[in-house]
């Protein structure tokens, strides 16, 4: 008998073991080390060199030299894709895919399925939550194909983990956070709201009301905007204060610093994107949602997706060697150091993980080109669709066979073309003929061709990256170093070369050793060193490799 009772509780305890594995408990209980928290920060136009250039001027308890002393960079971190543009940044980064698989080919394409303009977030079978009406905030991340580092945390925790996005543009927010996001806020510049849309939830939560009701905006208009240095520092980062190329987003009479935003206030809150208050802007709603959410005192990791949008506005007025420019990553440094000073004291510090890229950088303003006599200028682009179809209508009688010209492609009205028995070829080749005679053009050829064309290995595997049939036009233009797509004021960003596709990539906190790296890596690694980390499968279409030097 007592053998039996030995014998029936040792089959209880095999049974129990076999029981605990088939029915394991959560990662945190078996093991498995994760960080509380993690944050992802993606500046909207930061050029790599920043991190240095402006070293000098950054602050001990800031947050780049938090980064570069404490944490891991990668100094030769490229885009592997074009066009260099923020929604495909921002997807990329999460995803660790490129446009031609997750189907995110700018901030905005034509799709050949739908014969019409698409915007990278839209989607009209969602209502705006919190905004002027419901028509604005119709955003979702539903033309996204494939799943973010987010949701990929998720499904990893059963839906334990938390996620939130956070940004002043809807595509900086929504397509970070993911399918499975808990929520995604973006501002609204008609209302001066953080809003939603019904993707996510029906109202907004009553801690996003009460941040909504302080109206932080007229506040910080109340301060203006002036140099966060004296005056004699900025002469050292940038050129003269007051330049004609510089655009004038507070008006044609404000040329320069100081800058008065006080008659915007309760009239326009669209203006606060185009100074660094909107950074503070952004990090104070962070903050909100660490606090309201409860973010990293969850039982699972949790993932909190901040976008800092108004850099990119700031760039593309003013150029990266303006004194705005270098005044916005001055405070921005100030701003990302209380941010993470907040963090230790709310989450503890080593207890989350953090890192920061950009979703492109930029190009100079090709009137700062021509004073310093540097190669580069503008693609006059001004009619060109309506010339060529006017031309064309005379060449192959047919009408507006040129549909669109976005993402420096060309899309044709393929079916159209096709009902009238035109040959193609012959279309495609007169248009390509026409494009090249642009001095500002080094190459034009049909996208079917981007694999057999003699172009450079680089720019073929970018090209090809970044192309979705769906989605992409049918001819490439590629413009001249230095030439952008514009007007006489201002720059802008898309291109291959290295001053749009050359990106700062940090890492710090939980998990990351201290160093640098000067190897070639890519954007498309962040999402798979993220996932390596925390343990977890990484996005469904990544192509990124893990960053290994990164990890401790």
């Amino acid at each position: 008998m007592k053998r039996l009772t030995v014998s029936m509780f040792a089959s209880f305890c095999c049974l129990l073991a076999i029981s605990q594995k088939t029915n394991p408990k959560p990662a945190s209980e078996e093991g498995i080390q994760r960080p509380k928290l993690v944050v992802g920060i993606v500046i909207d136009q930061m050029r790599w060199d920043y991190l240095y250039r402006f070293n000098p001027v950054f602050k001990s308890n800031g947050g780049f030299k938090r980064f570069l002393t404490e944490g891991f960079s990668c100094d030769n971190t490229l885009i592997p894709y074009t066009p260099t543009v923020t929604a495909c940044g921002h997807t990329c980064v999460y995803t660790g895919s490129v446009p031609s698989i997750h189907g995110i080919t700018g901030n905005n394409w034509w799709d050949n399925t739908l014969m019409r303009s698409v915007y990278c977030s839209e989607d009209k079978s969602v209502k705006g939550v919190g905004g002027k009406t419901e028509e604005d905030g119709q955003m979702s991340p539903r033309n996204m194909l494939t799943t973010s580092i987010c949701d990929e945390l998720r499904l990893a925790t059963n839906f334990r983990s938390k996620v939130i996005g956070v940004a002043l543009k809807d595509r900086g927010s929504i397509l970070p956070a993911g399918h499975s996001a808990n929520a995604a806020y973006w501002y609204e510049g008609r209302s001066g709201n953080f809003i939603t849309s019904t993707y996510y939830m029906n109202e907004l939560p009553e801690w996003v009301n009460q941040f909504n009701k302080r109206k932080l905006v007229d506040s910080l208009y109340k301060t203006g905007w002036n140099t966060a240095l004296p005056a004699k520092v900025y002469t050292d980062y940038a050129t003269a204060d007051q330049k004609e190329y510089e655009a004038k987003p507070f008006g044609k009479d404000a040329t320069g610093f100081p800058y008065d935003l006080s008659k915007f206030v309760e009239k326009d809150y669209s203006k606060i994107s185009s100074t660094p208050h909107g950074n503070t802007l952004t990090v104070e709603m962070a903050k909100a949602a660490v606090i309201a959410e409860k973010l990293g005192k969850n039982e699972s990791t949790d993932f909190l997706a901040v976008s800092f949008s108004s850099p990119d506005y700031i760039g593309h007025s003013f150029g990266p060697n303006s004194w705005e420019m270098a005044d916005d990553y001055i405070r921005l440094d100030d701003e990302l150091g209380k941010f993470f000073a907040f963090l230790d004291a709310t989450i503890g510090k080593n207890q989350y993980t953090v890192f920061l890229t950009a979703d492109h950088a930029v190009a100079h303003i090709p009137g700062f080109m021509k004073e310093n006599k540097l190669p580069g200028g503008l693609f006059e682009d001004n009619g060109i669709m309506k010339n060529l179809n006017t031309q064309l209508k005379e060449k192959f009688g047919i009408d507006n066979p040129v549909v669109n010209i976005d993402n420096d492609q060309i899309y044709l009205n393929n079916p159209k073309i096709d009902s009238a028995k035109i040959d193609k070829q012959v279309l495609k080749k007169w248009i390509i003929q026409y494009v090249m005679k642009n001095a500002a053009v080094a190459n034009c050829f049909a996208t079917e061709n981007i694999m057999t064309t003699p172009i450079n290995k680089t720019l073929r595997e970018m090209l090809a990256n970044g192309f979705n049939p769906n989605r992409s036009g049918d001819i490439q233009i590629i413009l001249k170093p230095g030439f952008i797509q514009g007007g006489l004021s201002g720059t802008t960003h898309g291109s291959w070369y290295p001053y749009d596709a050359h990106i700062p990539l940090l890492f710090y906190g939980w998990g990351i050793k201290k160093g640098k790296t000067n190897r070639e890596t890519y954007m498309t690694d962040i999402a798979a060193t993220v996932a390596a980390l925390l343990h977890i499968q990484m996005p469904s279409g990544s192509v990124g490799k893990v960053i290994e030097e990164v990890m401790k």
